[in-house]
C-alpha cells in the first residue's frame, strides 16, 4: 500500500504543477497533505509533521541561504565573480571550462555541505556563463554533481561519517576509497554528461545576480576576490581538521569549531566582502545594502520551496512510507554492497533524504557486515551512491537546482535526476570494482 501512495503522490505532484500550473510551494504543501491522509495519520500530526520538516530544513539552511545570496551578490555586483572566471577561463580555456567547474566544486565540496558550496559557487557559475558564452545549465551540472559526490561519499559529511560510525570503518580509508570512486563518477556526470544537455535553455529569476559585463579596469583584485568566495571553504575545513585531529577541550579546537560553523562562516565572509568588495572601493553601505535586499526579494520564492519541500519529506518519513519499504528487503539474499545500495535508492526515492536513506539502509544491512567478510569502507561508499540515486519531487536539492536555474520541472528531471542516477550507478560500480582488490 506504501509504494501505491508514493506513486500516487508523485503523480499528483506532477499534475498539480505541470497540469494545473500551480506555484511548487503550494503543490508540495497538498500533495504532503495527501501522504498523510493517504496514512491515516491524525491531522494534527499530519501539520505537525508539515511544521516539522519546514523547521528542519529551514533551521539548518535559512541563515545559510540568506547570507549565500547576500555573498553572491556582492560577488557579482563588485566584479569578484568575475574576476575569478576570468582566471579560470585563462587556465582551462573556454573549451574546458566546465573541468574548472566540476574540479571547483570537488574541491569546494570536500569541507563545505552541499547546500552551503552550492550558494557559493553559484554566482561563479553564473559569471563564466556570461563571459564565455556557454549554455548555464551545462556549467551548473558539472558545478552541482561535484557537489553532490562529495555530499555523497566522502567523511566528513554527515551521512558517510555517520554511516561508517555504525559500520565501525575506519575514516581515514573510508575517504581515501571515497576518492577513488568518487572521481570516475565525476568524470561521467559532470565532465561527460553536460555535454548532452547543452540545448537545455536556463532563466534565473531576474535580480538575483548582476549579468553586466565589467571592465577590466572596474574588477578588484584576484587575491581579494578568491579570498571573499573561499572565506567560507577555508574555515570549515579547519574546523573539520581540528575536530578529526584535536581534543575537544582543546582551545583551537573550540574556537574554529564556533567560526567554521556554516552560518558563522557565512556571516564573517559576507561582512569581509562588504568591506572589501564594496566600502574599500568606494560603495556607500546603503547602496550595497538595498542591492542585497533585492536579490533577497528574487530568492524569496527559493525559500519557500525548499522549505514545501522539506515539509513533503517529512510526511513521508513520518507516515513511515521509508520503514515500510525497508523491511520489504530485510530477508533478501543479494550481496550486500547491492543490497546496501538498492534499498538506500528505494528509500532515497520514497523519502527525498540521502541521509536519511543511507542511515536507514544501513541500519537493516548492518548485521550482515561482520558475517559476510565485505569491507565496512565500501558498505559506506555502497550506502552512499544508493543515497544519491534518483533525485526528484521530494528532495529539496532538485528545487533549489530547478528554482535558481529557473528550469522546467520536465528539464530538471533531464538534468539534475539524470546527473544524480548517474552518480549513484558509478558509485555502486567503482565500489565493486574495489571489492575485487579490498578486503575486509
Amino acid at each position: 500500500m506504501s509504494i501505491l501512495i508514493l506513486i500516487a503522490s508523485i503523480l499528483l505532484l506532477l499534475v498539480l504543477i505541470s497540469a494545473v500550473k500551480l506555484n511548487a510551494f503550494i503543490a508540495l504543501i497538498i500533495t504532503a497533505l495527501f501522504v498523510g491522509i493517504a496514512k491515516e495519520m491524525p491531522f494534527p500530526e499530519i501539520i505537525n509533521s508539515l511544521q516539522q520538516g519546514i523547521g528542519s530544513t529551514l533551521g539548518s539552511l535559512i541563515l545559510i541561504l540568506a547570507f549565500g545570496v547576500i555573498l553572491g551578490n556582492l560577488l557579482s555586483n563588485s566584479g569578484a565573480a568575475q574576476r575569478i572566471s576570468t582566471v579560470l577561463i585563462k587556465l582551462f580555456g573556454v573549451k574546458h571550462i566546465k573541468w574548472a567547474m566540476a574540479l571547483t566544486g570537488f574541491a569546494v565540496g570536500i569541507s563545505m555541505f552541499y547546500n552551503a558550496g552550492f550558494i557559493i559557487l553559484i554566482p561563479m557559475v553564473f559569471a563564466v556563463a556570461v563571459s564565455t558564452k556557454q549554455p548555464l545549465t551545462y556549467l551548473g551540472i558539472a558545478m552541482a554533481s561535484a557537489l553532490s559526490i562529495t555530499h555523497g561519499f566522502l567523511p566528513p559529511h554527515p551521512g558517510p561519517t555517520a554511516i561508517a560510525v555504525i559500520f565501525k570503518a575506519d575514516i581515514g580509508k573510508t575517504l581515501l576509497y571515497g576518492i577513488l570512486v568518487a572521481l570516475p563518477a565525476l568524470l561521467v556526470a559532470g565532465i561527460l554528461f553536460p555535454e548532452f544537455i547543452k540545448k537545455i535553455n536556463a532563466n534565473p529569476p531576474k535580480g538575483l545576480f548582476e549579468s553586466k559585463t565589467f571592465q577590466e579596469s572596474e574588477l578588484p583584485s584576484f587575491t581579494i576576490s578568491l579570498v571573499s568566495a573561499l572565506i567560507p571553504v577555508i574555515l570549515m575545513a579547519l574546523a573539520t581538521i581540528t575536530e578529526l585531529s584535536l581534543p575537544e577541550t582543546n582551545s583551537i579546537r573550540i574556537i574554529l569549531s564556533y567560526v567554521g560553523n556554516p552560518t558563522i562562516a557565512m556571516l564573517i565572509t559576507v561582512l569581509f566582502a562588504i568591506l572589501f568588495l564594496g566600502i574599500n572601493r568606494g560603495q556607500k553601505t546603503q547602496d550595497i545594502m538595498e542591492k542585497s535586499s533585492l536579490a533577497l526579494t528574487s530568492a524569496t520564492m527559493i525559500i519557500l520551496i525548499i522549505a514545501s519541500g522539506g515539509a513533503f519529506k517529512q510526511v513521508l518519513i513520518d507516515s513511515g512510507i521509508g520503514s515500510d519499504l525497508a523491511t520489504f528487503f530485510e530477508k533478501s539474499t543479494l550481496s550486500p554492497l547491492v543490497l546496501g545500495w538498492l534499498v538506500a535508492t528505494i528509500i532515497r526515492i520514497a523519502i527525498g533524504s540521502a541521509t536519511v536513506a543511507g542511515l536507514t539502509a544501513a541500519g537493516i544491512v548492518q548485521p550482515l557486515v561482520a558475517s559476510s567478510g565485505i569491507s565496512p569502507e565500501l558498505m559506506v561508499l555502497s550506502i552512499g551512491a544508493g543515497s544519491l540515486m534518483c533525485s526528484h519531487v521530494n528532495d529539496t536539492g532538485f528545487w533549489m537546482f530547478k528554482e535558481y536555474f529557473g528550469i522546467s520541472l520536465k528539464d530538471t528531471f533531464k538534468t539534475w535526476t539524470v546527473m544524480e542516477t548517474i552518480t549513484g550507478i558509478m558509485g555502486l560500480f567503482g565500489v565493486l570494482i574495489l571489492n575485487q582488490f579490498v578486503a575486509a
